[in-house]
This record gives C-alpha cells, sequence and structure tokens, in this order.
C-alpha cells in the first residue's frame, strides 16, 4: 500500500466545512450508496445494531433503517457539522443515535454491534489494516462489514491534468483492490468478496468538477506529498488541459468504485499475518453516469 497520511483535523475542518453544500454536490456518493444497499439484498443477514461509519449527512441511515426496521443505528462520523445534519434524519419516535468519531479509533465497545457499513470513508484513513482492525475487534461473531471505497483510477483525468501544470501531487493515491482484499484476511474477517466498477461523471466545464469536490470537503491532500500552491494561474492552466478530454456530452471524470464485504467468524479466528491469501474478485462492466 501507498504511504500517504492525512492530518486528521484538517480532514474534520474540510468536512466540517462542506456540511451544509455536501448534500447539493454528493451525487455520487449517493449513487454508490445505492449500488452498495443492491449488493445487501441477497445476503442474509438481520443486525440488531448497526454502524454507519463515516455517516457523513446521514442518507446511509435513512436507507439502512428502510432495510433494518427492527435495527438501531449508530451514525458516526469525524466531523460534528456533518452529525448536525444526520441528526435532522428520521421522525420524533426514530432518531439517528449520533457519535463524533474516528474510524481509526471506534469510541465503541468490543464485540458491540452486528454490522458495520461505510460507504466512500476509507480512501481518508492512515492505516487501513488498523481501520479494519477496529472494525473487526467492534462486531458480534457472526458480523457483517460492507464498505465501498475509491481506487487508483480516480479522477485519473485531474491527475494528468495536474501533471502538466507542476510536479507536486493534487490528487490523492487510492489503495488497490487486491490490497484491500489482503487486509481483509489480514484483519481475520472471513469469506471477503471485492468487485470493482468505473462510474464516468460528466461536466461542462472542469472548474465544476472542482467545486464539487470542495463541495463534499474531498479537496484534502494527504501530508507526505509537496503540494503546489493553488494559484488562479495554475488553475487556469488545469482547465484549459482537462478540455483534451472533452466528449459530446462534456468533461469525463473517472471514479474507479471499489465495493467489500466480509464476514467476522463465529468462532476465534487468529488474522492471517503472512503467506498466501485468496480473495475472491471480480470486476463489473464501466458503469456511466452523468454529472451536473
Amino acid at each position: 500500500m501507498k504511504a500517504q497520511r492525512f492530518d486528521r483535523q484538517r480532514v474534520r475542518r474540510a468536512f466540517n466545512a462542506a456540511a451544509d453544500s455536501y448534500d447539493g454536490a454528493a451525487v455520487l456518493q449517493r449513487e454508490v450508496l445505492q449500488r452498495l444497499l443492491q449488493a445487501l439484498q441477497p445476503v442474509r443477514h438481520q443486525p440488531a445494531l448497526i454502524l454507519d461509519a463515516g455517516c457523513g449527512t446521514g442518507e446511509a441511515w435513512l436507507l439502512l433503517r428502510q432495510r433494518y426496521r427492527k435495527a438501531q443505528i449508530i451514525a458516526l462520523d469525524i466531523a460534528e457539522n456533518m452529525l448536525q445534519h444526520t441528526r435532522r434524519r428520521g421522525g420524533l419516535l426514530h432518531r439517528p443515535m449520533c457519535v463524533c468519531g474516528d474510524i481509526e479509533q471506534l469510541p465503541l465497545a468490543d464485540a458491540s454491534v452486528d454490522m458495520v457499513f461505510s460507504n466512500l470513508a476509507l480512501q481518508w484513513v492512515n492505516d487501513l489494516p488498523t481501520v479494519l482492525a477496529e472494525f473487526y475487534r467492534v462486531l458480534t461473531p457472526g458480523g457483517l462489514l460492507v464498505f465501498s471505497s475509491f481506487g487508483p483510477d480516480t479522477l485519473q483525468e485531474l491527475r494528468h491534468c495536474w501533471r502538466e501544470v507542476d510536479e507536486a501531487v493534487h490528487v490523492n493515491d487510492f489503495i488497490d483492490m487486491h490490497d484491500i482484499g489482503d487486509a481483509l484476511l489480514q484483519a481475520g474477517l472471513a469469506d471477503p468478496v471485492m468487485s470493482a466498477e468505473h462510474i464516468v461523471m460528466t461536466y461542462p466545464q472542469a472548474r465544476l468538477l472542482m467545486q464539487d469536490l470542495r463541495d463534499i470537503g474531498a479537496n484534502v491532500t494527504a501530508s507526505g506529498h509537496r503540494r503546489g500552491l493553488l494559484t488562479a494561474g495554475s488553475l487556469k492552466r488545469v482547465y484549459q488541459a482537462y478540455e483534451q478530454f472533452r466528449r459530446g456530452d462534456g468533461l469525463p471524470a473517472t471514479y474507479e468504485v471499489l465495493y467489500g464485504h466480509g464476514w467476522k467468524p463465529s468462532h476465534a479466528l487468529t488474522p492471517q499475518l503472512q503467506g498466501e491469501v485468496t480473495v475472491q474478485l471480480q470486476r463489473s462492466p464501466t458503469a456511466q453516469k452523468n454529472g451536473r
């Protein structure tokens, strides 16, 4: 896995600042959420307590509530302002149980939740094995982890354009599907399954893509890379460079979306730390989706 580290306070500030604009820009996030929930349809599991890890403004809470009507749902996020929006979900009798915390160090007891659900949050962690170990820790025996994240092809067009402007890193690295599959096994999760697809958003102008990234809080660059100065001149050059990708329906922004799940065994299992591992992998056809 590539070494990059996020300043957790910078991540918190970015998502706090984006809380009010998030829902208006989170077209892709909602689409991935729907697809992640669809993947759960054939899974026979009736959790009594669910952790929504990295809940954002709480849209997953509503849909999980509809699917698992008898379950209680903990909505956890690193950003207090995101949780303010989450608290407005539901009715008088059913409100989210909101917890402000970091998925790298969950403020939950061992073996306390029956499902960990995480939509597009893992790409913001510093130590994926540690996070997966935390998910394993809080899951009850027989509990299910289901998640989505981004793969290395994500924002490949934007990455290419920035490289034409300077040598600094403006687009974060994303972990490969196979590495995540290995990490699931090393954490002790059984029967892990990973899949991937490409979703292409389109924009009439590159600046609208950049605005959407800011509006969802995804404009934080990991530390450990040299970051270039975001001047008006450099942004203009990026916008101009992006025109080389223009097609009939606009400017494409590619996202490699990874989906995964694994089970905590009902009996004690020692995590695999070395040796050969086998993970079920599948790759779906490229998907297209038009942005705003």
